[in-house]
């Protein structure tokens, strides 16, 4: 099957015009045709790195980082469509994945999902032994977050927890140990995980209204673009009480005066249907950057 049939928010058609057939539905299942997702993974943990003193001389880290991301965003969505794969069928936007339209077979998809966890292996036996403990701690959420849906009208916050724990794995792969720096960081991470993800779960508010499962989206119904708003704004508080702690200037604040303005850019001209947000989802890749240089100014400094 062509990209275009199965994924229709696919960011590189063109290169996976160049892999063989046969490997096409694997990496569209592993969402190697969307980077954003693992941008999204591996930005938090690049903060910590960052912010935490470790560049220059661990910059190698952040390869690592990246690999990882790369890899357990591709196991992620690779369980996440095992699980959900009779959900599927039944939302236009995801009827066409691999497994839930027959271009994966079951088993298929769990041999792939353990090759991918091989890679993330590689990646954990590069961390002290402190962070390989953090970093293993996620499982469990990692493996019920699919089912949040089912239960919670709100499965964005699990998704926060989940998403944004590159942050504390990082943090403690620097210094050895957390401290209130790093949970600050981890806490505004997780609002600006609730917010982007509120923004992607507005292209589904029909259809996961007709299946029965929960999103934030549907939660907040009216009051959408106020609720995204309450999140950035949390996020962009608790990150300030984190670059204090690490440097206190003010100085050191306003290093996130950039992706303040970014955030509320989105919140301002976000349109809660069509392409938009989509669009405004994607800018969070940007979002992320521009968090980073103001963890490494400042990280840099202290």
């Amino acid at each position: 099957m062509e990209p275009t049939q199965i994924v229709p928010d696919t960011e590189t058609r063109g290169l996976l015009r160049l892999l063989p057939r046969a490997a096409r539905p694997y990496a569209l299942l592993a969402r190697f045709d969307r980077p954003i997702g693992w941008w999204l993974l591996f930005w938090p943990g690049a903060w910590a790195i960052a912010l935490a003193g470790g560049l220059p001389e661990r910059w190698p880290m952040l390869f690592w980082f990246l690999l990882g991301s790369i890899a357990m965003r591709g196991a992620g969505c690779v369980y996440n469509d095992i699980v959900d794969r009779d959900l599927d069928r039944q939302v236009a936007r995801t009827a066409s994945r691999p497994i839930a339209s027959g271009a994966v077979s079951l088993r298929a998809a769990w041999v792939w999902l353990v090759s991918l966890c091989l890679v993330g292996l590689i990646v954990l036996l590069q961390l002290r032994w402190q962070a390989q403990i953090v970093a293993l701690a996620s499982l469990a959420l990692v493996a019920a977050y699919p089912f949040m849906k089912r239960i919670t009208g709100f499965p964005q916050a699990w998704l926060g927890l989940v998403f944004t724990w590159a942050a504390p794995v990082g943090w403690v792969e620097i210094t050895g140990g957390m401290n209130a720096a790093g949970l600050l960081l981890y806490a505004g991470a997780f609002f600006w995980c609730i917010g982007y993800d509120t923004i992607y779960a507005l292209q589904d508010k029909e259809d996961d209204a007709l299946v029965g499962i929960g999103s934030s989206a549907l939660t907040m119904g009216r009051h959408v673009k106020a609720g995204v708003g309450l999140c950035y704004a949390l996020a962009i508080l608790l990150w300030g009480g984190a670059l204090w702690l690490v440097q206190p200037l003010w100085l050191s604040l306003l290093a996130l005066a950039p992706i303040a303005l970014h955030v509320l850019w989105q919140v301002a001209a976000l349109k809660e249907d069509g392409e938009d947000p989509l669009v405004k989802f994607r800018a969070n890749r940007f979002a992320g950057l521009l968090m980073f240089l103001a963890c490494l100014v400042v990280g840099m400094v202290q």
